[in-house]
Protein backbone atom coordinates (compact mmCIF):
# COMPACT_ATOMS: atom_id res chain seq x y z
CA UNK A 1 0.00 0.00 0.00
CA UNK A 2 1.32 3.43 -0.99
CA UNK A 3 -0.20 6.91 -0.59
CA UNK A 4 -2.46 8.02 -3.41
CA UNK A 5 -1.16 11.14 -5.19
CA UNK A 6 -3.61 14.05 -5.04
CA UNK A 7 -4.22 13.90 -8.81
CA UNK A 8 -5.48 10.32 -8.49
CA UNK A 9 -7.80 10.69 -5.51
CA UNK A 10 -10.75 11.59 -7.73
CA UNK A 11 -9.71 9.96 -10.99
CA UNK A 12 -11.76 10.92 -14.06
CA UNK A 13 -9.64 10.20 -17.13
CA UNK A 14 -10.51 8.39 -20.33
CA UNK A 15 -7.70 6.83 -22.34
CA UNK A 16 -7.72 6.60 -26.16
CA UNK A 17 -9.65 3.66 -27.60
CA UNK A 18 -7.56 0.68 -28.66
CA UNK A 19 -9.97 -0.49 -31.38
CA UNK A 20 -12.07 1.21 -34.06
CA UNK A 21 -15.40 2.70 -33.01
CA UNK A 22 -18.39 0.42 -33.52
CA UNK A 23 -21.03 2.00 -35.78
CA UNK A 24 -24.12 3.72 -34.45
CA UNK A 25 -24.84 6.32 -31.82
CA UNK A 26 -25.83 4.24 -28.81
CA UNK A 27 -24.84 0.89 -27.41
CA UNK A 28 -23.30 -1.58 -29.84
CA UNK A 29 -21.52 -4.91 -29.47
CA UNK A 30 -19.90 -7.49 -31.72
CA UNK A 31 -18.84 -11.02 -30.80
CA UNK A 32 -16.39 -13.02 -32.91
CA UNK A 33 -16.04 -16.65 -31.80
CA UNK A 34 -13.52 -18.12 -31.84
CA UNK A 35 -11.36 -15.04 -31.39
CA UNK A 36 -9.13 -14.28 -34.38
CA UNK A 37 -5.54 -15.47 -34.13
CA UNK A 38 -4.26 -11.89 -34.39
CA UNK A 39 -6.21 -11.00 -31.25
CA UNK A 40 -5.02 -14.09 -29.36
CA UNK A 41 -1.45 -13.19 -30.39
CA UNK A 42 -1.61 -9.85 -28.57
CA UNK A 43 -3.10 -11.33 -25.42
CA UNK A 44 -1.50 -13.27 -22.55
CA UNK A 45 -2.60 -16.64 -23.97
CA UNK A 46 0.11 -19.26 -24.43
CA UNK A 47 0.46 -23.02 -24.44
CA UNK A 48 -0.33 -24.34 -20.98
CA UNK A 49 -3.17 -21.92 -20.25
CA UNK A 50 -6.23 -23.75 -18.86
CA UNK A 51 -8.51 -22.65 -21.72
CA UNK A 52 -8.05 -23.44 -25.40
CA UNK A 53 -7.61 -20.45 -27.68
CA UNK A 54 -10.56 -21.77 -29.71
CA UNK A 55 -12.79 -21.35 -26.65
CA UNK A 56 -12.10 -17.63 -26.33
CA UNK A 57 -14.38 -15.07 -27.98
CA UNK A 58 -13.44 -11.54 -29.00
CA UNK A 59 -15.99 -9.14 -27.60
CA UNK A 60 -16.14 -5.51 -28.68
CA UNK A 61 -18.52 -3.18 -26.85
CA UNK A 62 -19.25 0.49 -26.58
CA UNK A 63 -18.93 2.08 -23.14
CA UNK A 64 -19.36 5.45 -21.49
CA UNK A 65 -16.13 7.30 -20.74
CA UNK A 66 -15.33 9.74 -17.95
CA UNK A 67 -15.36 12.39 -20.68
CA UNK A 68 -19.12 11.74 -21.17
CA UNK A 69 -18.46 10.38 -24.65
CA UNK A 70 -19.13 7.07 -26.42
CA UNK A 71 -16.10 4.78 -26.69
CA UNK A 72 -15.35 1.28 -27.95
CA UNK A 73 -13.30 -1.32 -26.12
CA UNK A 74 -12.48 -5.01 -26.41
CA UNK A 75 -12.31 -8.10 -24.21
CA UNK A 76 -11.36 -11.74 -24.52
CA UNK A 77 -13.90 -13.93 -22.72
CA UNK A 78 -14.93 -17.56 -22.72
CA UNK A 79 -17.26 -18.14 -25.65
CA UNK A 80 -20.01 -19.51 -23.37
CA UNK A 81 -20.42 -16.18 -21.53
CA UNK A 82 -19.99 -13.69 -24.38
CA UNK A 83 -23.69 -13.02 -24.91
CA UNK A 84 -24.34 -12.64 -21.18
CA UNK A 85 -21.54 -10.10 -20.94
CA UNK A 86 -23.00 -8.13 -23.84
CA UNK A 87 -26.13 -7.70 -21.71
CA UNK A 88 -24.00 -6.47 -18.78
CA UNK A 89 -22.23 -3.85 -20.87
CA UNK A 90 -25.52 -2.79 -22.43
CA UNK A 91 -26.83 -2.04 -18.93
CA UNK A 92 -23.67 -0.15 -17.92
CA UNK A 93 -23.83 1.93 -21.09
CA UNK A 94 -27.49 2.83 -20.58
CA UNK A 95 -26.75 3.75 -16.96
CA UNK A 96 -23.78 5.85 -18.14
CA UNK A 97 -21.45 4.08 -15.76
CA UNK A 98 -18.01 5.49 -16.70
CA UNK A 99 -14.95 3.40 -17.51
CA UNK A 100 -11.43 4.57 -18.28
CA UNK A 101 -10.63 1.88 -20.82
CA UNK A 102 -11.87 -1.58 -21.81
CA UNK A 103 -8.95 -3.61 -23.11
CA UNK A 104 -7.45 -7.00 -23.91
CA UNK A 105 -4.70 -7.55 -21.36
CA UNK A 106 -1.55 -8.00 -23.42
CA UNK A 107 0.82 -9.69 -20.99
CA UNK A 108 1.29 -11.06 -17.51
CA UNK A 109 4.73 -10.71 -15.95
CA UNK A 110 4.78 -11.10 -12.17
CA UNK A 111 8.45 -10.09 -12.10
CA UNK A 112 7.85 -6.68 -13.67
CA UNK A 113 7.98 -3.74 -11.24
CA UNK A 114 4.44 -2.49 -10.57
CA UNK A 115 3.41 1.00 -11.62
CA UNK A 116 0.64 0.95 -9.02
CA UNK A 117 -1.74 3.12 -11.04
CA UNK A 118 -3.45 0.88 -13.61
CA UNK A 119 -7.15 1.42 -14.21
CA UNK A 120 -8.56 -0.82 -16.92
CA UNK A 121 -11.56 -3.06 -17.36
CA UNK A 122 -10.33 -6.46 -18.57
CA UNK A 123 -11.25 -10.14 -18.62
CA UNK A 124 -8.94 -12.92 -19.83
CA UNK A 125 -5.45 -13.00 -18.30
CA UNK A 126 -3.52 -16.28 -18.13
CA UNK A 127 -2.32 -16.00 -14.54
CA UNK A 128 -2.69 -17.58 -11.11
CA UNK A 129 -5.18 -16.27 -8.60
CA UNK A 130 -3.75 -13.42 -6.50
CA UNK A 131 -1.57 -14.88 -3.75
CA UNK A 132 -2.21 -18.48 -4.85
CA UNK A 133 -0.73 -21.17 -7.09
CA UNK A 134 -3.92 -22.24 -8.89
CA UNK A 135 -5.28 -20.51 -11.98
CA UNK A 136 -7.50 -17.45 -11.59
CA UNK A 137 -10.94 -17.43 -13.16
CA UNK A 138 -9.47 -14.80 -15.47
CA UNK A 139 -7.32 -17.55 -16.98
CA UNK A 140 -10.53 -19.25 -18.17
CA UNK A 141 -12.13 -16.04 -19.49
CA UNK A 142 -14.78 -16.32 -16.78
CA UNK A 143 -14.01 -13.19 -14.76
CA UNK A 144 -13.91 -9.44 -15.34
CA UNK A 145 -12.21 -6.65 -13.39
CA UNK A 146 -13.95 -3.26 -13.64
CA UNK A 147 -12.03 0.03 -13.23
CA UNK A 148 -9.25 -1.54 -11.21
CA UNK A 149 -7.96 1.68 -9.62
CA UNK A 150 -11.36 2.91 -8.47
CA UNK A 151 -12.15 -0.58 -7.21
CA UNK A 152 -8.94 -1.98 -5.70
CA UNK A 153 -8.08 -5.37 -4.23
CA UNK A 154 -7.41 -5.44 -0.48
CA UNK A 155 -6.01 -8.17 1.73
CA UNK A 156 -4.35 -7.20 4.99
CA UNK A 157 -1.71 -4.59 4.15
CA UNK A 158 -1.76 -5.39 0.43
CA UNK A 159 -3.57 -3.06 -1.97
CA UNK A 160 -3.61 -3.55 -5.75
CA UNK A 161 -3.05 -1.27 -7.58
CA UNK A 162 -0.57 -0.07 -4.97
CA UNK A 163 -1.43 3.65 -5.31
CA UNK A 164 -5.20 3.15 -5.01
CA UNK A 165 -5.49 3.33 -1.21
CA UNK A 166 -7.65 6.49 -1.40
CA UNK A 167 -10.34 4.34 -3.02
CA UNK A 168 -10.53 2.06 0.01
CA UNK A 169 -12.85 4.72 1.46
CA UNK A 170 -15.91 3.12 -0.12
CA UNK A 171 -18.31 5.49 1.61
CA UNK A 172 -16.80 8.40 -0.38
CA UNK A 173 -18.48 7.43 -3.64
CA UNK A 174 -16.81 8.77 -6.78
CA UNK A 175 -17.49 8.09 -10.47
CA UNK A 176 -16.36 4.67 -11.64
CA UNK A 177 -16.73 2.97 -8.27
CA UNK A 178 -18.66 -0.28 -7.88
CA UNK A 179 -21.08 0.29 -5.01
CA UNK A 180 -23.90 -1.69 -3.44
CA UNK A 181 -26.68 0.53 -4.77
CA UNK A 182 -25.14 1.05 -8.21
CA UNK A 183 -25.82 -0.62 -11.56
CA UNK A 184 -22.73 -2.82 -11.84
CA UNK A 185 -23.42 -5.42 -9.15
CA UNK A 186 -27.03 -5.74 -10.28
CA UNK A 187 -26.07 -6.14 -13.95
CA UNK A 188 -23.66 -8.97 -13.16
CA UNK A 189 -26.09 -10.57 -10.70
CA UNK A 190 -28.65 -10.88 -13.50
CA UNK A 191 -26.30 -13.25 -15.34
CA UNK A 192 -25.45 -15.15 -12.14
CA UNK A 193 -22.00 -13.64 -11.55
CA UNK A 194 -20.76 -12.77 -8.06
CA UNK A 195 -18.79 -9.81 -6.72
CA UNK A 196 -15.41 -9.96 -4.99
CA UNK A 197 -16.48 -7.11 -2.71
CA UNK A 198 -18.56 -9.67 -0.81
CA UNK A 199 -15.56 -11.88 0.06
CA UNK A 200 -14.62 -12.36 3.72
CA UNK A 201 -10.85 -12.96 3.79
CA UNK A 202 -10.12 -10.25 1.24
CA UNK A 203 -12.01 -7.60 -0.72
CA UNK A 204 -11.73 -7.47 -4.49
CA UNK A 205 -13.98 -4.56 -5.36
CA UNK A 206 -13.14 -4.73 -9.07
CA UNK A 207 -13.78 -8.45 -9.54
CA UNK A 208 -16.79 -10.32 -10.93
CA UNK A 209 -16.78 -14.02 -11.79
CA UNK A 210 -19.12 -16.79 -12.80
CA UNK A 211 -18.25 -19.08 -9.88
CA UNK A 212 -17.72 -16.36 -7.25
CA UNK A 213 -13.95 -16.90 -6.98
Amino acid sequence: MRPTPPALRNRRWTLPDTVAMLPGRGFAAKVVSPAPGRVIARSSWQEGCPVAAADLAWLRVTFWGFDAQRHTGELLVHRTVADDLVSVFRTLYRQRFPQEQVVVVRSYNPEAPPTGDGNGTGAFVCRPSTGASYFSQHAYGLAIDVNTFQNPYLKGEVVLPELASAYLRREAVRPGMVVEAGPVIEAFARIGWEWGGDWNQSKDYQHFSQNGR
